[in-house]
C-alpha cells in the first residue's frame, strides 16, 4: 500500500468520525478499522511520523468501542513508532497511556510490561525518567502479589542507578529486590540482592553502611546461613583489617562471580580509596560509640 492510499484512509476515517448534517453519529467501528489499515500502510512504508498518528487514531476509536485490551495494542504501537523517531517524552506517555488501558482490563501484568519497555527505551536518553518507570512497573506487580515477576525490573533500575553512580538508590533498590524475594520465598534471590547491596556500599567507600546493612540483613536467617554472608563477612573483615590482597581475592570468588555483571564489574574494582583511611574511620566511629555509651 502507497503512502497516498494510506492518507485517503485516514481521510476517509476522519469524515466516518466527524458529525455534520447528513451524519448525526460517528461510524467508529467502520473508522477505527481504516485507521489500522493506513497505520500498517504507512509503518509498511516506513512513514513513521504518519504510522504513529493513524495508531493513536486507531487507539481511539478502539476505546469509543469499548475495547480498551486493542486500544492498549494500537497505544504500544504508536509508542514503539516514538522510540524509532526519537520522541522520548510521547515514548513515555503512549507506554503509560497503553498500562492505564491495560489496567481498564484488569491486567496488571501486561501493564507493567509496557513501563517497562519505556524504561528500556529511555535508559540511555533519560534514565531518572527509566528509573521512575521500573519503579512504577514494579508497583504495579507489586500490588498484585508477583514480586517474583519484578526481580528483572529491580535489578535494572539498581543497574541505572550504578551507572549513574547513585550508589545510595542502588543498594536501596537491591535492598528492595531483597525484600521482594523473601515474599516470594526465593532465597538465592535474597541472598544475592542483599550482597550486591554490600558490595554497592563499599565500591561507594561507604564501610559503615556497608556493615550496617551486613547487620541489618543478617538477622534473616536465610542470609545468615548463606554463602553470599561468608562472603559478605570476608569481604568486611579484610576492609577492617586494611587487607588489599584479601579484599582482592575475596572479589575473585566464586560467589561474586554469580552476581549480576554490573555488581561484579563493581566487585572487581575493590578496593577503591584509602583501606587504611577507611580503617582509621571505622575505629573512630566504634571509639565514639563507646563513648557515648560511657555513663561515668
Amino acid at each position: 500500500m502507497s503512502s497516498s492510499d494510506s492518507n485517503k484512509l485516514i481521510s476517509k476515517a476522519d469524515k466516518l468520525t466527524r458529525l455534520s448534517l447528513t451524519r448525526w453519529s460517528a461510524d467508529w467501528k467502520s473508522a477505527t478499522l481504516l485507521y489500522e489499515q493506513a497505520a500498517n500502510g504507512f509503518r509498511v512504508s516506513k512513514d513513521y511520523e504518519k504510522a504513529k498518528l493513524a495508531f493513536e487514531k486507531a487507539s481511539k476509536g478502539q476505546e469509543m468501542l469499548a475495547s480498551p485490551w486493542d486500544a492498549a495494542k494500537h497505544m504500544e504501537s504508536a509508542a514503539a513508532l516514538a522510540k524509532e523517531l526519537r520522541n522520548w517524552t510521547e515514548v513515555i506517555d503512549f507506554y503509560r497511556r497503553a498500562s492505564e488501558l491495560y489496567m481498564q482490563c484488569d491486567r496488571p501484568r501486561p501493564a507493567s510490561d509496557s513501563l517497562a519497555k519505556a524504561a528500556r527505551a529511555l535508559e540511555d536518553a533519560l534514565p531518572d525518567d527509566a528509573v521512575q518507570l521500573y519503579t512504577d512497573a514494579c508497583v504495579i506487580l507489586e500490588d498484585d502479589g508477583k514480586e517474583q515477576m519484578a526481580f528483572d525490573l529491580y535489578r535494572a533500575a539498581a543497574s541505572i542507578y550504578v551507572k549513574l553512580e547513585k550508589f545510595t538508590d542502588a543498594a536501596t533498590f537491591l535492598l528492595r529486590l531483597g525484600l521482594a524475594a523473601d515474599k516470594c520465598n526465593a532465597r538465592n534471590s535474597q541472598c544475592k540482592a542483599y550482597l550486591s547491596a554490600i558490595i554497592v556500599y563499599l565500591y561507594a567507600h561507604d564501610l559503615k553502611q556497608a556493615e550496617k546493612c551486613y547487620n541489618d540483613c543478617s538477622q534473616i536467617d536465610a542470609f545468615l546461613r548463606s554463602d553470599q554472608n561468608r562472603c559478605a563477612s570476608k569481604l568486611l573483615s579484610a576492609y577492617t583489617e586494611g587487607d588489599v590482597e584479601e579484599i582482592k581475592r575475596v572479589a575473585q570468588s566464586s560467589t561474586i562471580s554469580n552476581l549480576d555483571n554490573v555488581i561484579i564489574k563493581l566487585a572487581r574494582k575493590l578496593p577503591t580509596g584509602d583501606v587504611a583511611e577507611l580503617k582509621e574511620e571505622a575505629a573512630k566511629g566504634e571509639e565514639e560509640a563507646l563513648d557515648e555509651n560511657d555513663l561515668t
